[in-house]
């Protein structure tokens, strides 16, 4: 939407504080809401619990679907994480957003394609990583690379850069374009006084909750792609 940058420079690194703010909000969020529910467990479960063991039972089943339950029981907790910072990442602009000199600090941390580019880097890099540590470097680059044919290798190499683009752009795009979308309903309902404020409030209401779905549903989808990257790299094919 043509924004402009606020980059600030700490010990010579430069930051984008627009790209940011947005990122740390969420993670706070993220943090003080299953800070919240995780307090004074019980055996009989009272409604905190149960949402948060919902969540965890939900994530569960999402690395069941994919790896086998004994090899996938290590990765309960990133995919957990994982899911719970991308699904109130993708809302959090829904909510809220605040914007200063043409900068919008407060949006949804996904709606920039640096966020999600990071997150896809974090994914494929962590697969590589356990790969080699569980098969050795030169098991893992046979099974990854040369299976199930070696000449198969330019075709496997190009794939890892599209899996690195399609799992960050993916996210993006959805994100980005709902937010898009608000704004204009937004821009609508002030152009032509009542007579465009009154149809942008179902406008804007009905785009917020299919927002909400879609948002939901990319949240999935990223951590069901994380674990289908993460189980090729290392289990023998």
């Amino acid at each position: 939407m043509g924004e402009g940058a606020n980059v600030q420079t700490f010990f010579g690194i430069p930051f984008d504080i627009g790209n940011d703010v947005p990122g740390l909000i969420a993670a706070v969020i993220v943090f003080a809401l299953m800070f919240f529910l995780s307090r004074n467990l019980e055996l009989k479960p009272n409604k905190k619990q149960n949402v948060i063991e919902w969540i965890v039972d939900f994530t569960n089943g999402i690395i069941k679907g994919v790896m086998p339950e004994r090899e996938g029981q290590k990765f309960g907790l990133l995919i957990f994480t994982l899911f719970s910072f991308i699904f109130i990442s993708n809302q959090l602009g829904l909510m809220l957003q605040i914007s200063a000199n043409n900068v919008t600090y407060v949006k949804s941390p996904t709606a920039d394609v640096m966020t999600t580019m990071t997150l896809a880097f974090m994914v494929l890099v962590l697969a590589h990583f356990l790969g080699v540590k569980k098969l050795g470097f030169k098991n893992y680059f046979k099974n990854a690379y040369l299976s199930p044919v070696p000449f198969l290798l330019p075709i496997s190499i190009l794939e890892e850069f599209t899996n690195f683009l399609t799992l960050a752009l993916r996210l993006y795009g959805n994100i980005y374009s709902g937010e898009v979308l608000l704004k204009l309903i937004y821009q609508f309902s002030n152009a032509y006084g009542i007579a465009s404020f009154i149809p942008a409030i179902p406008l804007e209401l009905i785009w917020q909750g299919f927002s909400v779905f879609i948002g939901s549903i990319q949240a999935y989808v990223f951590v069901t792609l994380t674990m289908v990257y993460i189980s090729k790299k290392v289990e023998k094919e």
